[in-house]
């Protein structure tokens, strides 16, 4: 790839600092991501520039018309605090007629919409599992439909924000309660999920048009705490310490027939088109006892830390990690180019 000039937006809070002796794998985990992009592209020769945003758009402008990079790296999740306004920066970008990593603002908007995405899904006859909205400030009353244990979820957030055992309710009394949690202290209203026992997938993806499904990668609970659930919990996603302590492990998922691995590789790419998701992104599944893959939610712009799932899934398909950003950047520059 040519050298470019390589403008990374990010939230204040995930710039890196300009070594990273000294700094804990827990204390890095806010950063680590924007480092290994940033030292990455650095040090295969582009002229990379960072900026945090927060607020306000202006400093996006103002940094593209006097420096006038080649491309946008995205890294923002969220926009004046609120995660569903990302999609309203890739728009800012698209407007400002500058090539940008990640996904478009309409695979952005249908994939943060947990409710909408599984609307869509189930119309289009992928398994999703049955589930109800509880909107902020409505009496919280479970359908007949809806069976016990439920998990409980913030409608729009992620990266398992607000998950924790006491996600997974076994009654009305616990739903009302995990539903009042997730409006008072996330903020956002709570969807109700219907809970699938069994193994918890996750499957990355490259690609505009043309998609390269990574290798399945699954999240292995280790030994849990006596009473604990395998779901998972910001903590076992997240947590160093804890993962190490419980022998919480992700990697390549084993012993899965060829057949299966065929069939969610195929669903993986149905559900990115119907989304249309483009760029990168992972697919979220359970895989029930009776071999059905179920999505659960579609993340686009996942986290590409060297050592996260999406990154470590890559270098298993033979991609290491410069080539990846290169690949990156070249879906980004590509979407750019008018079409014929």
């Amino acid at each position: 790839m040519r050298k470019l000039r390589v403008l990374v937006v990010l939230h204040p809070d995930q710039a890196p600092p300009d070594s990273i002796k000294g700094y804990s794998e827990q204390e890095a985990q806010a950063w680590k991501t924007g480092y290994d992009v940033l030292s990455t592209l650095r040090a295969a020769g582009h002229e990379v520039k960072i900026l945090g945003v927060q607020d306000e758009l202006k400093p996006i402008r103002d940094e593209i018309e006097s420096w006038k990079p080649n491309v946008v790296f995205n890294l923002l999740e969220e926009f004046h605090g609120e995660a569903t306004y990302d999609q309203n920066v890739a728009s800012y970008l698209e407007l400002l007629r500058i090539p940008y990593t990640g996904c478009n603002p309409r695979g952005l908007m249908l994939a943060r919409g947990k409710d909408l995405s599984k609307k869509l899904l189930s119309y289009h006859r992928i398994p999703v599992p049955a589930f109800a909205v509880f909107p902020k400030q409505r009496k919280i009353r479970r359908p007949r439909r809806l069976g016990l244990p439920l998990i409980v979820k913030s409608l729009s957030e992620d990266a398992s924000l607000g998950i924790s055992q006491a996600s997974l309710v076994d009654s009305d009394e616990k739903l009302a309660e995990r539903v009042t949690f997730i409006h008072e202290r996330v903020g956002t209203a709570a969807i109700a999920e219907q809970y699938i026992e069994g193994r918890e997938l996750y499957v990355g993806v490259l690609g505009n048009d043309r998609l390269r499904v990574l290798p399945i990668w699954e999240l292995e609970f280790g030994s849990l705490a006596p009473g604990s659930n395998r779901i998972a919990t910001a903590k076992a996603k997240f947590d160093v310490k804890y993962q190490e302590r419980r022998g919480i492990l992700q990697g390549p998922a084993e012993e899965l027939a060829p057949e299966l691995r065929a069939r969610i590789g195929r669903i993986t790419k149905r559900i990115c088109r119907t989304l249309e998701l483009d760029g990168y992104s992972r697919i979220d599944f359970r895989l029930s006892a009776d071999g059905i893959p179920y999505f659960i939610e579609a993340n686009p712009n996942p986290e590409i830390a060297q050592q996260d799932v999406f990154a470590e899934a890559a270098q298993h398909d033979g991609l290491a990690y410069p080539a990846m950003l290169h690949r990156i950047l070249a879906l980004g520059l590509r979407r750019a180019q008018p079409a014929g």
